[in-house]
């Protein structure tokens, strides 16, 4: 026979505290800096890297993209 568990106040806001991390917006713009680093680096690519502006302009939005994600997964979100 399988036990059935009461599940307490404590566990309910566990639950939901789990479900409320990450932010969808954080996320947007996480994207939007790789989508920019993409067109840089492209730019860049399309110059024949005369110029390394562009290319350490992609450097710098793909790190900054990486800071923000890392942000949207470990910030919890507001109730």
């Amino acid at each position: 026979m399988v036990e059935q568990t009461e599940r307490t106040e404590g566990d309910e806001a566990e639950i939901a505290a789990a479900r409320r991390r990450g932010w969808v917006s954080l996320y947007a713009v996480a994207f939007g800096l790789m989508l920019g680093s993409g067109i840089a680096i492209g730019a860049s690519s399309l110059g024949s890297l005369r110029s390394f502006t562009l290319l350490w302009t992609s450097i710098s939005l793909s790190i900054a993209a990486i800071v923000v994600a890392l942000a949207a997964v470990l910030l919890p979100r507001r109730p």
